[in-house]
């Protein structure tokens, strides 16, 4: 590794950004839904420990946020909060479904300074992406970016989380995003909240990563956020930091206040802390001793014979968890094949013990917008 990434594997004084997630509530269903998200809970933070939060955001440096959900802009404070962060100096970059972003949002939005819009889409057409998403969902979604157009909010994100039915779509997404002057996002499938049950059908083929990887390779503008690191195995490492930042330049804060190593791990084994502990945010951050963990040179496992360790890093520690594989194992979506054998011994040996989320606000069935059954896929 170089310098650079050395000092940030050994985690930094305050992370360079962090997903916040400020409501569990979602008027969709997503088959992939990190959070499980759809109702809200009733211990969600106010107004005003939202607002103590960036706060302590804006003292710590941090320079920008990544806000998410559940839907964000159900909140009725949406708004409020987002133009105090702007007034704080902490920088909003946000994830919609889209199904809030009218003529009237969209021109108050474009109004705004440093606030950053990401809007999914998991498919250049309706069959692909209402799928994943809901019935209906891509129409809205298109909608939602004409208005932004219209009211020339700017470059907005185009973000889509990556499957095996959408993977061939990535020439049609680049057009489309240059259509509208947006910047392409790609991220990857992991097998987190409702998507814990999807993955092994939907995850892209060892064939197909292959492909994504060349397709980036010769793309370096399109973003990931480094979440493709584990195919740098494949040779010249992809743009970014390509490794797991997961409580060294990372983590997240969810709607109720506690603090995950990542994203992709909302489960109690990955649980730091809470902002509503002393010190805050900051203690966490700095002396939690989950933190302090992630933070040690880490232990190559089974990956130790492998020459392209120092590339990929093991891959994903999200990924490994939640499909049953020990830390020290291979990525499940190992580029060489050695996650599928690690994945294969341990069905072979009586079967993975796949964890689940550790709390679950997905609505009942059938309340919601109709989601088509991926089977058709």
């Amino acid at each position: 590794m170089t310098a650079l990434t050395d000092q940030l594997a050994e985690g930094l004084n305050s992370p360079i950004c962090l997903t916040w997630e400020w409501t569990y509530a979602c008027d969709l269903a997503c088959v992939h839904c990190l959070s499980s998200s759809g109702r809200r809970d009733p211990n969600e933070l106010s107004t005003e420990q939202m607002k103590a939060v960036v706060d302590q955001l804006a003292e710590m440096q941090v320079f920008y946020v990544n806000i998410g959900g559940g839907e964000p802009m159900l909140r009725p404070d949406f708004f409020e909060i987002v133009e105090y962060c702007v007034e704080k100096g902490v920088g909003v970059k946000f994830s919609t479904n889209g199904g809030r972003i009218n003529a009237e949002n969209a021109k108050r939005l474009a109004s705004m300074d440093y606030v950053d819009i990401q809007i999914s889409l998991d498919g250049v057409d309706a069959i692909t992406n209402d799928a994943v998403r809901g019935e209906g969902t891509y129409e809205r979604v298109r909608t939602a970016m004409n208005h932004l157009r219209d009211a020339d909010f700017g470059q907005f994100k185009l973000s889509v989380v990556m499957t095996r039915e959408n993977v061939e779509q990535v020439d049609a997404y680049e057009a489309l995003a240059n259509e509208y002057g947006a910047e392409l996002r790609l991220t990857r499938f992991r097998p987190s909240g409702r998507g814990i049950d999807t993955w092994h059908e939907l995850h892209p083929t060892q064939a197909q990563q292959i492909e994504l990887y060349n397709w980036l390779l010769a793309r370096p503008q399109v973003l990931t956020g480094d979440s493709f690191f584990h195919l740098s195995a494949l040779g010249e490492p992809l743009p970014g930091l390509n490794l797991c930042g997961a409580g060294r330049v990372v983590c997240l804060i969810d709607p109720v206040g506690d603090v995950y190593a990542c994203p992709f791990v909302l489960h109690d084994n990955f649980k730091a802390g809470s902002i509503h502990g002393e010190g805050g945010f900051a203690a966490v951050w700095q002396s939690s001793d989950l933190f302090t963990e992630l933070r040690e040179p880490t232990n190559p496992g089974a990956c130790g014979s492998c020459g392209s360790y120092d590339a990929c890093g093991g891959g994903c520690m999200a990924t490994k968890f939640f499909t049953g594989l020990p830390l020290d194992a291979p990525d499940p979506e190992c580029v060489f094949g050695h996650g599928e054998t690690a994945l294969a011994e341990l069905e072979a040996n009586g079967g993975a013990i796949r964890p689940t989320v550790s709390v679950d606000h997905s609505k009942p069935v059938g309340v919601g917008k109709k989601r088509i059954p991926v089977s058709i896929l």
